[in-house]
């Protein structure tokens, strides 16, 4: 099978096309390599991704003739869009550049989904659609009409969009909404990295909302295992092509016990300063996982403290850390 992956050089496009390529699928690979984090890293995924079935082009995707003609060139089976312009934070700072990227580019996406009718395309939602919603856990069946950031706003226009192509074009389509995704190979921008970048260093951690915060943190392999079974599971082009579901570990943890287990890791104390909640950031995420569970059968499988001590152990052999 062809699989386009958009974003393959991002955190979890990496892992997404490490397993096809691991099982024998074909992975055409997209991303533009922004310099939103280090663009070292992510060359150094694409470096560890090297594979004779990988074919790979630097491309901007709002450029529709240039991504028209690399799609017809490789005639991709199935669809998996990971691509976007992260960062809740960011996305009120930078409103129209979130815009651009993560609505702009799906429509994009989207036009060359129907054009070449994929077997099934798949996308990156967020729990962030989620906004201030008190009524916990979060399901995929909960209004999401009440986003708090520019970041949410554009996730739930993805999801509306693909329902429409669904609807209009019998396009099989799945939104997965990601709950705090960590693990080797992360993002420099997220909670997990940034705690060990600062513990290392001797910096102080700023815990927001006084580290208060409860967040569903769900390690990529887990993730990736649950993307797999959405790939491989395409709604039939019926009257129920559209599907959406939640992707989380379904344990929310103390974002205080998550520090201390990355302490624990490292062998060395944090020093941190409490803060209050900055905008747009919400105090709880906890995913309600039995769509996706009764469906396809996903349950996550890794335990956080197995999941920081695999997080740390990268993190040191990447940085160069004792």
């Amino acid at each position: 099978m062809k699989v386009l992956v958009t974003g393959a050089a991002g955190f979890i496009g990496f892992h997404v096309s490490k397993h096809l390529l691991e099982r024998g699928d074909t992975v055409i690979g997209i991303d533009n390599m922004t310099p939103y984090y280090d663009v070292s890293l992510k060359e150094a995924r694409l470096k560890e991704l090297q594979h004779p079935n990988l074919i790979f082009e630097k491309l901007d995707l709002l450029g529709d003739e240039a991504l028209s003609s690399f799609c017809e060139a490789h005639k991709p089976d199935r669809i998996i869009h990971l691509a976007a312009q992260a960062g809740v934070r960011y996305s009120i700072d930078h409103p129209k550049d979130v815009i651009k990227t993560n609505v702009v580019v799906f429509m994009n996406i989207l036009a060359q989904a129907q054009t070449l009718d994929v077997d099934h395309f798949v996308y990156a939602s967020s729990s962030s659609v989620y906004g201030s919603n008190k009524d916990i856990p979060f399901k995929v069946t909960d209004n999401v009409d009440h986003p708090i950031s520019m970041y949410a706003a554009t996730k739930k226009s993805n999801e509306l969009m693909a329902h429409v192509y669904s609807h209009l074009y019998q396009l099989p389509s799945t939104g997965l909404r990601f709950f705090t995704v960590y693990g080797p190979w992360g993002r420099p921008d997220m909670s997990p990295f940034l705690f060990a970048d600062a513990i290392y260093k001797g910096e102080t951690i700023k815990l927001f909302n006084h580290g208060n915060h409860r967040r569903d943190f769900t390690y990529i392999d887990d993730i990736v295992a649950g993307v797999i079974k959405v790939l491989d599971s395409a709604p039939a082009k019926n009257a129920n092509h559209y599907a959406l579901y939640n992707i989380g570990n379904n344990q929310p943890v103390e974002l205080l016990h998550f520090l201390k287990l990355i302490e624990d890791a490292i062998g060395k104390k944090a020093i941190t300063e409490l803060v209050d909640m900055q905008p747009g950031d919400v105090e709880e995420t906890y995913a309600d996982i039995d769509a996706i569970s009764q469906d396809l059968g996903y349950q996550p499988a890794t335990p956080i403290d197995v999941g920081i001590t695999n997080l740390i152990d990268w993190y040191k052999s990447y940085y160069g850390y004792k």
